[in-house]
C-alpha cells in the first residue's frame, strides 16, 4: 500500500461538508499494440480544471442520462458484461452506459470514433444532442470492441468523487485523426512504461497503465475470460490499495 496523493485546497472537501457519492465514469485505453514499445494515447490536463489538474490522462469523463439511450453496432461481449456487473450490482442497462459513455467522451476529446459504419440510417431528431455528431460521421459506437481492465474510485476526502471503469481497445479498431474539443491538450502516443514513469501521471491512470502493460506483454487475447480479476483502485483509511472485483 501507499499514502494517498495530497490534495491542494482547491480539491479537498470542506471540513463538515457531507461525503459525496461516487459518480459512474469511464475512460478509454488506446494502445498500439502492434509495436516493439507499446503505446497509449494520453492528453494533458489544464491547470483550470477543479479535478485532476495538470495531469497526464486518457480520454475519459463522467456518464450522462443520455448515455443510456444511443443505438449500437455490437454490444459489450459477454465476458465483458460479466465482469463489470460482477459484486457491485451494476445493471446490464448501467453497464452498457458506463461503455457508451467511454466511446462519446473519446470522441469529444480526441476525434476518434470507436465504432462500425452505419447499417441503417439514424434519424438525427432521436439522437441525444451530445451524441449527434458521433452518428453524423456515419458510425455507431462497438461496445464489443471495448474490454473492461481497472477501476478507481476516488478518495473520500475529495470534493468530487468518480467511481470510474476503464476500458481499453486495440487502436486499430479507432478510427478518425486525433483533434478533439480541446479538453484534452497535447494529445499523444506515449510509450506505457514511460507514461507509468511521468510526473504528472495521477494513481488511477498509472494502475490502469500497469494493467495494460501486463496485458501487452503477456499477450492476452481481449475480451478476458468472465472470471478475470479487475484490479480496483482504493482508499482505506487514508491509504491507496489495490482490491480486486
Amino acid at each position: 500500500m501507499k499514502k494517498a496523493r495530497q490534495l491542494s485546497p482547491s480539491q479537498r472537501r470542506a471540513p463538515g461538508a457531507p461525503l459525496p457519492k461516487p459518480i459512474d465514469a469511464a475512460t478509454v485505453v488506446i494502445v498500439k499494440r502492434d509495436v516493439a514499445n507499446p503505446t497509449v494515447l494520453m492528453g494533458h490536463r489544464s491547470a483550470k480544471h477543479k479535478f485532476m489538474p495538470n495531469t497526464f490522462v486518457f480520454p475519459g469523463g463522467r456518464v450522462d442520462p443520455d448515455d443510456h439511450t444511443p443505438p449500437t453496432s455490437g454490444d459489450l461481449a459477454p465476458e465483458t458484461m460479466h465482469r463489470l456487473r460482477r459484486r457491485r450490482r451494476v445493471s446490464f442497462r448501467r453497464a452498457r452506459a458506463l461503455a457508451l459513455a467511454a466511446i462519446r467522451e473519446t470522441f469529444e476529446e480526441t476525434g476518434l470514433i470507436l465504432g462500425r459504419p452505419l447499417e441503417t440510417a439514424v434519424e438525427p431528431e432521436s439522437l441525444a444532442p451530445d451524441w449527434r455528431p458521433f452518428f453524423d460521421a456515419g458510425y455507431a459506437p462497438a461496445l464489443d470492441a471495448l474490454d473492461y481492465i481497472f477501476r478507481a474510485v476516488t478518495p473520500p476526502d475529495n470534493f468530487r468523487r468518480f467511481d470510474a471503469r476503464f476500458f481499453i481497445i486495440d487502436a486499430a479498431l479507432a478510427k478518425g485523426e486525433i483533434g478533439g474539443s480541446g479538453e484534452l491538450v497535447d494529445l499523444q502516443w506515449i510509450p506505457i512504461e514511460d507514461a507509468m514513469q511521468m510526473p504528472r501521471t495521477p494513481s488511477p491512470t498509472r494502475g490502469a497503465l500497469a494493467t495494460a502493460l501486463r496485458l501487452v506483454r503477456e499477450n492476452k487475447p481481449l475480451p478476458q475470460p468472465s472470471d478475470a480479476p479487475v484490479p480496483a483502485l482504493i482508499t482505506r483509511y487514508g491509504r491507496e490499495a489495490i482490491e480486486y472485483d
